[in-house]
This record gives C-alpha cells, sequence and structure tokens, in this order.
C-alpha cells in the first residue's frame, strides 16, 4: 500500500509515497476513494478530465476536489487513475463504477480537501505527500 491514514483529532489525514509524481497524486486520489468507500473495483465506468493549476500545492487540491464533485454529481465511484502532469497542469483518467448503496456505505463522507499542511516533497526516491480531507 501506497498511503497510510495519519492520526489526526478531527478529521482524516493521509500519507502518500510514490517514485514519481504521477503515481504520487494516482495514489492520492486512490486513497481519497478508499477512505470515502473503502471498496470500490474498475467496472466500466471511466472519466477523463484536465486541471490547471498555478502550483503542484494547488494542483493536487484541484485535482481531489474536481474527483469529489464528478463522484457526486455522477454517482460513481473511483478504484484506478492514470495520471500525467506537465508542469503544472494535468490530464487523467478515473476508472470506477456507479455508486451502489449496498456497497459503498462503509467510509467517511469526505467534504473537501484542505491546504492546511499540505506540501509535495521529494523523500530520497520518493515522492512523499500528507493529505487532510475535511470529514
Amino acid at each position: 500500500m501506497s498511503f497510510i491514514e495519519v492520526p489526526h483529532p478531527a478529521d482524516v489525514k493521509v500519507r502518500v509515497r510514490a517514485d514519481d509524481c504521477n503515481t504520487l497524486f494516482a495514489e492520492a486520489a486512490r486513497a481519497m476513494f478508499s477512505v470515502m468507500y473503502v471498496t470500490a473495483e474498475d467496472r466500466g465506468v471511466e472519466r477523463t478530465l484536465a486541471v490547471s493549476s498555478d502550483d503542484l500545492t494547488s494542483l493536487m487540491v484541484d485535482f481531489l476536489s474536481e474527483l469529489l464533485y464528478i463522484s457526486e454529481v455522477d454517482r460513481v465511484v473511483f478504484s484506478t487513475f492514470e495520471v500525467e502532469i506537465d508542469g503544472t497542469d494535468l490530464k487523467a483518467r478515473a476508472f470506477g463504477e456507479p455508486f451502489d448503496p449496498a456497497r459503498h456505505l462503509g467510509g467517511m463522507e469526505i467534504k473537501g480537501v484542505s491546504y492546511s499542511g499540505l506540501g509535495i516533497v521529494r523523500d530520497g526516491e520518493q515522492f512523499c505527500s500528507e493529505i487532510l480531507f475535511d470529514v
């Protein structure tokens, strides 16, 4: 697993690690949906998105926030992601399944992605980020 939940007194915080920045963003998305729905599978739902921001930190918040919006509006649950970052522009494909209350009510509702403490750093050979989700 490339992410772990880090103790936080009020919200949910995850630490994500990956070998490259594209994978870091994909794993951050996977962590967010794991917190919200626990389990999800690729059952033919696919969405594409593009996000541009001023810097990588903002790009992470904007990317995850866009996925939250698509998930809520389209009532879909994503499980895997393909991310391609060029500077501060991101293109992604998200794969998953339609929301099913019988399968997807085991997690926590995430209201938003916070800038609090958010950063993207290179830790040796890996990229690392801690992301706080407002619940």
